[in-house]
């Protein structure tokens, strides 16, 4: 947990909860971040279970807070507001922006006394395909879109992950996204499959040689025909046990098939969306979003940006559609 001392100016608690963590962050009027404090109370791994753990995960993150700034409004985000989660925000349709999820959002009354709003997650439903959802990156996106009206007219958004998410703006609103489960493909085939028995956990791959791994498996993405996946997978065993790969280095090239993958398929999708030089954006951990900028560069794209942690300014963008805070002066706050 990071903490520090200065609350004075603090407008609004702020909470991004998801399936493995629960992170918190007090912001003042103008959506700076006064505190943040991070903790592993995510839904799946609450302190105590049932409702009484969400309960004491939020007094235990936020009790101080709550004491010091009595009546600051309280706004949540993410997987605390599943089936799953504290209380159920019932997904709604694209298109959505930030005052669709603001006008659907659902409030719980905590034992301390305080409100929480929570966000609602996200549906597409395309009448001639399955159904597809986000809960989380909403507010990422959101955060995104604030300052920056060019990208919210129109623009694709790649939100890296363990369920990768491509996303469709146009006009400030999510107008189609897709799902990739490629991090939870990637986990369960070297955790839980005998592709793993040749992976050595504790070795290090030397920076260069991981990267031209990496760079193998995307290639062979790029170069496969339909329904070549579950077979090319299997290349990820093959080329150790014929020792044309060495063993610290099946992960990398498993990684770029899997991503490489994904990325044909999405550029593929949003291949519309793209014309005209509109903008790329990465938004999701340093390290990841590096694997999807060296993947794109050999696909021949270059990402326009590439943005970190952005779900703080969504939550206070989120705060702002709901009419719990009022908006800084001279910004726009039409997303």
């Amino acid at each position: 947990m990071e903490t520090g001392r200065k609350r004075d100016g603090a407008a609004l608690i702020a909470l991004d909860w998801g399936t493995s963590s629960l992170r918190g962050f007090l912001m003042d009027g103008a959506g700076t971040v006064l505190e943040q404090r991070a903790n592993a109370h995510g839904i799946q791994n609450l302190p105590q279970p049932g409702l009484p753990g969400f309960e004491q995960a939020f007094a235990d993150l936020c009790g101080d807070w709550l004491a010091g700034t009595p009546g600051v409004p309280v706004v949540a985000g993410g997987m605390v507001g599943s089936a799953q989660g504290w209380a159920e925000a019932p997904y709604v349709a694209c298109p959505a922006d930030t005052g669709t999820l603001a006008g659907h959002a659902i409030a719980v009354d905590s034992a301390a006394g305080v409100r929480i709003l929570i966000a609602p997650g996200v549906t597409y439903a395309p009448p001639d395909a399955p159904p597809d959802i986000l809960r989380g990156e909403e507010i990422q996106i959101a955060g995104v879109l604030a300052d920056r009206p060019d990208w919210a007219r129109e623009a694709c958004m790649v939100l890296p992950g363990t369920h990768s998410k491509w996303v469709q703006i146009q006009d400030g609103r999510m107008t189609r996204f897709a799902t990739y489960m490629t991090g939870e493909l990637f986990a369960v085939l070297t955790k839980h499959s005998i592709l793993g028995r040749l992976m050595p956990a504790d070795v290090v791959a030397d920076a260069e040689a991981s990267d031209a791994a990496f760079a193998d498996g995307v290639r062979a993405a790029q170069a496969s025909g339909p329904g070549d996946l579950s077979h090319q997978i299997f290349a990820a065993r093959t080329l150790g046990i014929t020792r044309r790969m060495a063993p610290d280095l099946l992960k990398d090239f498993l990684s770029g098939l899997l991503i490489g993958h994904e990325m044909v398929s999405g550029l593929t999708r949003m291949g519309a969306a793209l014309g005209s030089g509109r903008p790329l954006l990465l938004i999701g951990d340093g390290m990841l979003c590096r694997r999807y900028v060296q993947g794109l560069a050999l696909l021949g794209i270059e990402p326009t940006a590439r943005l970190e942690n952005t779900a703080p300014k969504g939550l206070f963008q989120f705060a702002i559609a709901a009419g719990l805070i009022a908006p800084p002066a001279g910004k726009d706050t039409h997303v």
